[in-house]
């Protein structure tokens, strides 16, 4: 199932600068090497594929985002930046590695993006991502479908657009598809929100759009604010909001037969 969420790119690079910033130190994991073929799954504006490209090796940026895509190709024209789904995506040459960060939680049938990438990828070809683990952002999710369900009376888990896995159930889907799983890590990662105690606000308007389709703004406006009363005592830390983020981090390897 596609997200109909509607991305903002310049948004995303001026107040969730943080996705790509922590991202960078998934590309220890991946340890691009010069002459490599690299797909950068779910790639947004850019700033990791450039990263990847630094270590010369040939990386393609593919998103599902036509806005995301035309971002990525004014920063970095140097680069290819292709539209594409994740859960089908084929290519004439295939990849020594396949990275991805932040963006496998949208991709609500795994088993057709695994089995994507891994026909996608060389004998011997490795997998490496980062996305939405098991409770990632919990708190904000229950506030925003008891508020969505006060106001509209349908349940609020009939719009959740994201899948957040254990080590488990993942590793399950790609030992299914045939990978080798080297490591899986799910850890914690309090992440802090732009704008102060508007902070969720901005969050549920970048990233919660599909609860909100067919909803007029006011109404949207009124969720929001509802949702951030509820969530701002709970994750409010010092100085700004701190998103209860919890990532899961896979390394997986197509064996050579």
């Amino acid at each position: 199932m596609q997200s109909m969420n509607q991305w903002q790119a310049d948004e995303y690079d001026n107040k969730l600068a943080f996705v790509s910033g922590y991202g960078k130190s998934l590309i220890s994991w991946l340890q691009p090497q010069e002459g490599e073929y690299i797909l950068d799954l779910g790639c947004g504006t850019g700033d990791l594929t450039y990263e990847i490209s630094v270590a010369q090796a040939e990386v393609v940026g593919m998103d599902a985002s036509p806005d995301m895509i035309r971002r990525a190709r004014e920063k970095f024209p140097d680069i290819e930046f292709v539209e594409g789904d994740g859960h089908q995506f084929e290519t004439s040459k295939l990849y020594d590695a396949v990275f991805s960060n932040a963006a496998l939680h949208w991709m609500r049938s795994p088993r057709l993006v695994v089995d994507s990438i891994w026909k996608s990828l060389k004998p011997g070809g490795r997998f490496v991502a980062e996305f939405g683990g098991k409770g990632n952002v919990q708190i904000i999710v229950d506030a925003l479908e008891e508020v969505f369900e006060q106001h509209t009376g349908i349940r609020g888990s009939e719009r959740n657009p994201w899948y957040f896995p254990t080590i488990g159930q993942y590793s399950n889907i790609l030992e299914q598809c045939g990978f080798l799983v080297r490591q899986a890590y799910h850890y914690d990662r309090p992440t802090r929100l732009a704008d102060g105690e508007q902070g969720i606000e901005g969050w549920l308007a970048h990233f919660g759009g599909d609860y909100f389709e067919g909803l007029n703004r006011e109404r949207i406006q009124e969720i929001c604010r509802e949702t951030s009363q509820i969530v701002v005592p709970k994750l409010w830390k010092e100085d700004a909001i701190y998103a209860d983020y919890k990532r899961l981090r896979i390394e997986a390897v197509k064996p050579e037969n």
